[in-house]
């Protein structure tokens, strides 16, 4: 049933009006594929325990079988990660910051006395779409160090603690620094040289998974091997069988 025009103008001046009064804030959640705790398996921490929570959602394609071909990065057609909808282990929608943070410390499961700094890692899809200041605070009030795996299209709130950027094929980037430049191999158009000069304090070529696995190894081995700035990235997760 559609509501007459003017009942509809006047519900949007409300909400306009209502948006310009001072102190107005919109109600913010937070919808999450899967928030578990596990090791990480890739990259600069690797074998660390952390929680991961994955955000559902991502800017570069849909998530489903039916969009890759609609994609606007070159991922979407070799992303293998499931991050459309809340139904994973321990997912949900968090009406607050801080209740995603106490459930994400739920997850993590151990003492905050112990002499070990928890570690939560924000990924997706792509976190950035969600992951707002707000929320890096709640997760620091638990005691929790925050990390993010981004495809560095989205400006990094305040506070992050950890910046992993993976840049993808066709995607503009806007992260140019951070702690961590994983760069998955081969991507048409892309130059690891090209990523040579942005400000990383760890740099790692990590070969695509799928069928043409053990092309994108050696051609990652083999840039190594000449270009020792670089670090093999491999996905232990998937060798040892864990999420």
């Amino acid at each position: 049933m559609e509501l007459p025009q003017l009942r509809l103008l006047e519900i949007l001046t409300f909400a306009l009006d209502l948006v310009d009064q001072p102190g107005y804030t919109p109600a913010v959640s937070y919808a999450v594929k899967e928030l578990f705790r596990t090791l990480q398996g890739e990259g600069a921490n690797t074998g660390r325990v952390a929680v991961f929570c994955r955000f559902t959602g991502c800017n570069l394609w849909s998530g489903r079988e039916q969009d890759r071909l609609k994609g606007t990065g070159g991922c979407s057609m070799w992303c293998d990660t499931d991050f459309v909808g809340t139904d994973g282990d321990g997912g949900g929608t968090f009406a607050t910051a801080k209740e995603l943070a106490d459930a994400a410390f739920r997850t993590w499961g151990h003492s905050a006395e112990l002499d070990c700094k928890p570690l939560i890692v924000c990924t997706g899809g792509e976190p950035l779409l969600q992951l707002d200041a707000e929320l890096v605070a709640a997760f620091h009030e638990v005691g929790f160090e925050v990390a993010i795996e981004t495809n560095g299209t989205k400006p990094v709130p305040t506070g992050v603690d950890w910046v992993c950027v993976s840049p993808k094929q066709g995607a503009e980037l806007v992260v140019t620094s951070g702690q961590e430049l994983k760069l998955v191999v081969p991507q048409e158009g892309f130059d690891p040289k090209d990523f040579e000069a942005m400000a990383f304090e760890h740099r790692f070529l990590q070969p695509k998974d799928g069928p043409d696995a053990a092309a994108a190894l050696q051609h990652a081995l083999s840039y190594c091997l000449e270009h020792p700035q670089w670090r093999l990235g491999l996905q232990s997760h998937k060798f040892i069988g864990i999420s």
